[in-house]
């Protein structure tokens, strides 16, 4: 029978994490982190527990500082960090209408600039790797006028020789049209990049759940754009915990090894929000704490388990 054409992309990830399995040892694992913001509202310290409790090694911070008084505070957070042994991965930036890199009013666009300004310096303050960030304000899909993408551009090429001076990856994420105006998928991130010009800005923040409606093939884009990819949310395909739906966990596993994901500059970082269009609100929520904790643990535990099978699997068991 002749294979559906997805079957057949999935064949040629498979083929390619094969042929680089027979001549690699490797050594290091996926770093699996966690996006905090979806957390909401509870403490600080009961998130750091929760994440050490399932096996979760990093996070990735709400990017909260909203002002110089507001926000995570380095002499605060960083000694809970520690005692539960977690590492900063990178931050989460935040983008709404009333601060985005694309606005067409110059004091919201200002707003924005010394809004990441400050994550920049705060990231390396923590030994964080990335800032993502969508260019344009999540929760507002109609765009204001043809030229987004141009004023974005412009605006992160101010950022960009911040981002470079402090080792920090400015990670354009591509979102889902449902959410934002454009920047849709990762040929358009990287024809960004581009526009943007500069060594500062040369990575891709992607999300599972919106390559699922913007991309042709999860796997192949992963190897497509490897040498860009430095972060990864994770969510299963009603943007719930993995293994709940039906995301091919095993494809992105294979993908991610076949780039050279598994190092220190790379995460996987689940970010199971939930279908709605405008995932914002969820920042402000009040938690139920048993939820959240079945949510970590069966992500964690299932991506492990996915990754062990998969690293351990014969040739003659991974082909389809």
């Amino acid at each position: 029978m002749k294979l559906q054409n997805f079957q057949m992309k999935d064949n040629l990830v498979i083929k390619k994490f094969l042929e680089i399995r027979k001549k690699t040892n490797w050594k290091n694992r996926l770093n699996l982190s966690w996006s905090n913001w979806g957390f909401g509202i509870e403490p600080f310290e009961t998130s750091c527990a929760r994440l050490a409790k399932h096996n979760i090694h990093y996070i990735e911070l709400h990017g909260n500082k909203y002002g110089p008084d507001l926000g995570y505070k380095a002499k605060d957070i960083r000694p809970i960090l520690d005692d539960y042994g977690i590492k900063v991965g990178g931050i989460c930036g935040m983008v709404s209408p009333d601060s985005e890199l694309s606005s067409n009013k110059p004091h919201i666009t200002q707003r924005s600039i010394d809004y990441f300004h400050r994550h920049i310096e705060f990231c390396a303050e923590m030994g964080g790797k990335y800032i993502l960030f969508s260019p344009g304000a999540v929760g507002r899909p109609q765009k204001y006028d043809d030229s987004e993408f141009y004023r974005a551009g412009d605006a992160i090429r101010i950022l960009a020789d911040d981002f470079q001076k402090h080792g920090i990856r400015a990670a354009i994420e591509p979102v889902r049209a449902a959410e934002v105006s454009f920047c849709h998928t990762f040929k358009e991130a990287k024809a960004l990049i581009d526009y943007i010009n500069h060594p500062g800005v040369q990575h891709i923040g992607g999300d599972l759940y919106h390559m699922l409606v913007g991309e042709d093939h999860i796997g192949t884009t992963i190897l497509e754009y490897g040498n860009y990819l430095t972060n990864l949310h994770t969510a299963d395909t009603q943007r719930g915990a993995l293994g709940k739906g039906f995301l091919d966990v095993d494809m992105v596993i294979m993908a991610l090894y076949c780039i050279g994901y598994n190092n220190e500059s790379c995460y996987v970082t689940p970010e199971p929000l939930g279908p709605g269009g405008d995932p914002y609100p969820a920042m402000w929520g009040k938690p139920d704490p048993k939820s959240l904790d079945e949510l970590v643990g069966q992500t964690a535990n299932y991506f492990y388990e996915r990754e062990a099978i998969i690293l351990s699997a014969t040739d003659e068991e991974l082909f389809r």
